[in-house]
């Protein structure tokens, strides 16, 4: 495991303690058409001019409004080290209406298996219409979170498009693991004591990326459980935030 040191953790605070003075520019809101209906995007701009990459970054389970400030520290890393931040919306109406109807996981794991498929290819929608931009550098990276990060993680496999993948305590689904052949760089972040998604699955996403040649890391968080890069007052947040951060501009900016 890389180890988190208190020097890390240091540089990673100062890092958000500056974030208000590069804070993303005010979200634009875009739409964009794809098999099954428009997808509504949030795009926050780097400030600087001239051919960027591009993150689209995806969402967990309860979409971006849960909390939405969680997210928004990640844009901020993103686009004050140039890189444009896009919030991709996948869900269609219909799957907002089924999943506002499941309460466990177990209700909706089928729904979800079902759907891993057409929601990796509404994101590679997504990725055609950004990279098509005047603006585009053509690197685009995805960053998923829980759900979205399996999302991402099956977008990902699916599309050799993709430049670089971070998921944030997610994994691949299992039934597409399989298949496949290709998958970029990756980083997984992962807590230790997590009971939604087990530390397991980021470990087999990790190894799955490892065995088709990518190069692949997993962060372990001691004691933390899921979505704890989501509070505020966390130190780990601060960390997780400048590793995802590092590791997409190291990626994305490769020539």
């Amino acid at each position: 495991m890389p180890a988190i040191s208190r020097r890390s953790l240091l540089g990673s605070l100062a890092l958000l303690a500056a974030s208000p003075a590069l804070a993303a520019a005010p979200a634009e809101t875009l739409s964009i058409d794809a098999a099954e209906g428009r997808i509504t995007l949030n795009h926050f701009a780097a400030g600087r001019t001239g051919k960027r990459p591009a993150v689209l970054v995806l969402h967990g389970l309860r979409g971006f409004d849960l909390k939405p400030q969680a997210y928004q520290r990640y844009a901020d890393a993103l686009t004050a080290d140039g890189i444009d931040a896009y919030f991709v919306r996948y869900y269609t109406p219909a799957d907002e209406q089924a999943l506002a109807t499941m309460h466990t996981s177990e209700s909706r794991a089928p729904y979800e298996a079902e759907r891993f498929d057409a929601w990796a290819a509404r994101v590679s929608s997504v990725l055609t219409s950004v990279q098509a931009g005047a603006d585009s550098s053509g690197r685009i990276g995805l960053l998923g979170f829980s759900l979205g990060g399996y999302v991402a993680a099956a977008a990902a496999a699916r599309d050799a498009r993709v430049s670089a993948l971070a998921v944030l305590y997610g994994g691949m689904p299992d039934k597409i693991a399989p298949e496949v052949k290709h998958l970029p760089p990756l980083i997984e972040l992962h807590g230790e004591a997590d009971r939604n998604v087990p530390l397991a699955s980021g470990e087999k996403l990790v190894r799955l990326g490892k065995s088709v040649g990518a190069a692949a890391e997993i962060v372990r968080y001691p004691g933390k459980a899921h979505g704890f890069d989501f509070a505020d007052d966390d130190p780990m947040t601060a960390d997780a935030v400048s590793r995802v951060a590092g590791f997409l501009k190291a990626r994305l900016n490769a020539a």
